[in-house]
């Protein structure tokens, strides 16, 4: 977004200043939306979605090592499988024996330290060791056999020394500083739903839980910090996160002894890192993120929901063919207009009467339940309000029209009542206490009486808000089914009788 405004070639100061500007704002957006209990977001990001991500962003990860694999010098910087593939088969007259030798060893070599950790969890240091053993075994071989002069690409020089402050250039004026405002808003959204999906992917594999407030909050103190130490918008690593989960890291304290053998390396030790080749860190990162593809957890999701699947496979496509951000916002989608059909299309059932008990139970899912001659007993799974209240009274009312052609064709008693089992309705707004007067005004009209079955609390007191309850009429009010039923029952008797 910036390099459409400032060419970092021709005014790399200014560039620099709203890049650090923009990191500055998105890590003041991001906290606020903790800071504002906004967590509840994260919410959107469900289980199958979280597989989606998970398999695809390892694909991607793996694909981009593969210019270190190879040994490619020019490899695309974006993150599609296709372009990547296009870019390893372009540039393939780049690729060395030589690398892919070593990365093959290196990468068998990871996965088998891996492969006996989890075989034998006694050995878990191996798999721990595994990735720093790997780098000084690569760094030493290249080292001794001049291996760099024979198509091995190397790190090489790395400069010494720490990011220097940056506070200085921040800029909170100008003509730049809504282009940094719109940078900052726009990545630190894109980050943070990254970041946290990526938190939410570890923590689902570790079963422990993540607080969105605080996450969001983490990720924006960091950033903010971040501007201040010449870092532009950071979020969650995945590459990094698997690698350390791979290692067998448990908690933060892991994080901290990264940053300062960091900044150690940085500040003393960056020329011993001046012949490891880019091929053994391709391969750690290749080692760590294949295992985080969990097939049978995709199984198991297309086996029970096949919604679920479509948003888990959103995901993964989306970020394998467009990019992360994408295929989470495919897969969200796809999440929420499940979430829309449920609450526009709520499920409601027919109840019979479990023979001997005075339980009522859904006649599909009981197939030793029977119906009641003379009523049609219904009952509502969601709570009432404008964007189900139309559905609900259309499917009552085709309840009772289909309840009649079947009374009609088998010959047996007019159905008189219909017992509406509200005890799953929590809560009913304005629409959905019209609509409840309506249903029965009309099928008053149709010569039926209608009962009401446990409404809850919240129901209750909107009804009485209303004044519904005396113009609905006390009698039409029940605890269950069966007292419903039972007072009805007699009354029908006392009418036959006369």
């Amino acid at each position: 977004m910036l390099r459409e405004q400032i060419s970092p070639t021709r005014e790399p100061v200014l560039y620099l200043q709203v890049a650090f500007t923009a990191t500055f704002f998105a890590g003041v957006f991001q906290a606020s939306l903790g800071i504002l209990r906004l967590g509840f977001i994260i919410d959107f990001l469900s289980r199958a979605t979280l597989i989606g991500f998970m398999a695809g962003a390892a694909v991607i990860v793996s694909l981009q090592q593969l210019k270190g694999l190879l040994g490619i010098q020019h490899f695309t910087p974006k993150m599609d499988i296709v372009s990547v593939l296009r870019s390893v088969v372009e540039h393939k007259n780049e690729w060395t024996w030589q690398t892919v030798v070593m990365g093959v060893f290196f990468l068998a070599l990871l996965l088998t330290a891996r492969y006996i950790s989890k075989r034998k969890p006694k050995l878990f240091w191996i798999s721990a060791a595994a990735p720093l053993t790997s780098v000084i075994i690569a760094t030493v071989f290249v080292f001794a056999t001049k291996a760099d002069k024979h198509g091995i690409s190397i790190i090489g020089h790395l400069k010494k020394g720490l990011n220097p402050p940056s506070l200085n250039m921040l800029r909170f004026n100008g003509s730049y500083l809504g282009l940094a405002i719109k940078t900052g808003l726009v990545t630190g959204l894109i980050s943070l739903t990254e970041g946290i999906a990526v938190g939410r992917t570890f923590a689902s594999i570790k079963d422990y839980q993540v607080d969105g407030n605080k996450e969001m909050m983490a990720i924006g103190l960091m950033n903010i910090a971040g501007s201040c130490t010449s870092s532009y918008v950071t979020t969650g690593s995945f590459s990094r996160s698997a690698v350390n989960y791979n290692a067998g890291c448990k908690s933060a304290v892991s994080n901290i002894v990264m940053a300062l053998t960091v900044m150690v390396t940085l500040l003393l030790l960056t020329p011993l890192f001046y012949y490891t080749p880019g091929v053994v860190l391709a391969s750690i990162i290749i080692a760590a993120v294949v295992g985080l593809i969990d097939f049978p957890a995709a199984y198991f999701i297309w086996k029970v929901d096949k919604v679920d699947f479509l948003a888990c496979v959103g995901a993964f496509l989306g970020v394998i063919f467009i990019s992360v951000q994408m295929g989470l916002l495919i897969a969200v989608g796809i999440s929420i207009f499940k979430i829309l059909l449920h609450v526009t299309r709520p499920h409601t059932s027919l109840q019979g009467r479990i023979p001997g008990t005075n339980y009522y139970r859904n006649i599909e899912q009981y197939s030793e339940a029977t119906r009641i001659p003379a009523f049609l007993i219904l009952r509502i799974d969601a709570p009432i309000y404008f964007a189900n209240s139309t559905y609900l009274k259309e499917r009552i009312m085709r309840w009772v029209s289909e309840e009649e052609d079947r009374i009609e064709s088998e010959n047996e008693d007019t159905l008189q009542y219909v017992i509406l089992d509200m005890t799953a309705v929590t809560t009913i707004d304005t629409t959905g206490v019209n609509i409840v007067v309506e249903v029965k005004k009309i099928l008053e009209k149709r010569g039926l009486q209608v009962a009401m079955v446990n409404p809850g609390a919240g129901v209750m007191e909107k009804l009485r808000r209303a004044d519904l309850i005396e113009s609905l009429g006390e009698d039409c009010l029940y605890l269950t089914v069966g007292e419903a039923v039972i007072s009805y029952s007699s009354t029908l008797k006392e009418k036959e009788q006369v």
